[in-house]
């Protein structure tokens, strides 16, 4: 397989940000783009959701601009090139599948997953606590589900399910109580401990809590839509016996449709 449009598109990203090239794209820093990968990321993972290969193949080519254009930024300062990017991607992977490139066995993919993390701290050897490594920028509900699954790889894990209800109903009594007092510091403190506690319960259901959130936002938006539509008169003036009548005839009415 050739890959010409790759190539070539490597020099346009060059010639954009020579100094015949672009205005705009020869003042972008690392810094300056920042917000953009993670717009394009999303953006991808919106594509996936909708499963329209069109729109991902379009989104995949924005995420790869994003890609390039901070490997050409790079490479004009001589700290890296687009080469030195895929080869330390290349010799990773090779690295962390031995069952493929050499001969270790593995059974399913849980044994890869285990060896995968195994492999990871052989090369990341300046990390010395399981907690290193974890990324500043991810969203709260992800990042605390990373946090939690790397504490009970080291066996810091709940004895059971209900010890897990126990701690998020304690945390929401402590919210309470907190509330109690006025003290939106605390309650801040308190709020975001009901949040972990709950991001735990769903990790030991194998509920990803950042998915659930977000599918838990879009049957509201949904919702909120077709209330809108059913309504009568200006939202501002339903009653709140007016509000619950409305919202359960669009709740029923977005789930009559979803069938």
């Amino acid at each position: 397989m050739e890959y010409a449009n790759l190539e070539e598109l490597i020099a346009v990203i060059a010639k954009l940000r020579a100094p015949d090239g672009c205005p705009w794209d020869r003042e972008q820093t690392h810094q300056s783009l920042r917000p953009n990968m993670l717009e394009e990321a999303y953006e991808a993972v919106d594509a996936i959701d909708e499963n329209s290969m069109e729109h991902l193949k379009e989104e995949l080519g924005d995420v790869l601009l994003q890609v390039l254009l901070h490997s050409q930024i790079a490479s004009e300062r001589n700290d890296f090139n687009i080469e030195d990017v895929a080869k330390e991607l290349k010799d990773k992977l090779i690295h962390r599948h031995p069952h493929v490139f050499g001969d270790a066995k593995v059974k399913n993919s849980e044994d890869v997953k285990k060896n995968w993390d195994i492999l990871k701290a052989e090369e990341k050897t300046e990390r010395k606590s399981v907690m290193d490594g974890l990324s500043k920028s991810m969203p709260a509900l992800m990042s605390a589900q990373k946090i939690s699954k790397r504490a009970i790889k080291v066996g810091f894990e709940w004895p059971n399910e209900e010890s897990l209800y126990d701690c998020l109903y304690s945390e929401i009594d402590e919210f309470k109580q907190a509330e109690n007092e006025h003290d939106k510091n605390h309650m801040e403190e308190e709020f975001g401990d009901i949040l972990f506690a709950a991001v735990n319960l769903a990790r030991w259901n194998k509920i990803d809590a950042e998915q659930a959130l977000l599918n838990a936002n879009k049957k509201f938006e949904k919702r909120f839509r077709k209330m809108e539509e059913l309504a009568t008169k200006p939202l501002e003036e339903y009653s709140f016996e007016e509000y619950d009548k409305l919202w359960k005839q669009a709740k029923k009415s977005v789930n009559i449709c979803n069938k």
